[in-house]
């Protein structure tokens, strides 16, 4: 896929990327291996099955980074929930080896990075913005109303 290439939804038009990292729980490094090729194939699936396109991905031995674009109407909070959650308990019930390192069915750590990204830096939308109909308007610094 076109990474800036704009997506299209039914009653949209888009183009929404996050970079996502979330790390292994005690930042234990277990993701090598068989383990790193299903958590792989799992992370496809999921983002596939939720119409998420996957940009870039790495499977480091106790973080993952994922770039994807996603359509408006999944948070990133849902996202991360879902890989987390699925992944987590598929890979802890089909190895033996990760479910006798992670008691309390928890493999990956509580928290995760996500930052938005596109093509346009956030001066260029500020300026954008703006300039949007210059001449006589009621304003303040931050938000501005057309006449």
């Amino acid at each position: 896929m076109d990474d800036y290439a704009y997506r299209k939804g039914s009653h949209s038009i888009y183009s929404l990327k996050v970079h996502i990292v979330w790390i292994t729980k005690y930042r234990k490094p277990v993701l090598f291996g068989d383990v790193a090729v299903r958590l792989q194939d799992l992370i496809r699936e999921i983002c596939r099955s939720m119409d998420i396109d996957i940009l870039k991905g790495h499977v480091s031995k106790d973080h993952v980074h994922l770039f994807v674009s996603l359509p408006p109407q999944i948070s990133v909070s849902k996202l991360v929930g879902r890989i987390k959650g699925k992944t987590s308990r598929k890979l802890l019930a089909e190895n033996r080896r990760l479910s006798g390192q992670f008691w309390g069915r928890h493999l990956w750590g509580r928290g995760y990075f996500a930052a938005s990204s596109g093509n346009v830096t956030d001066d260029v939308i500020m300026q954008y913005i703006a300039e949007q109909d210059l001449e006589e308007r009621a304003h303040d610094d931050d938000f501005t109303l057309a006449p």
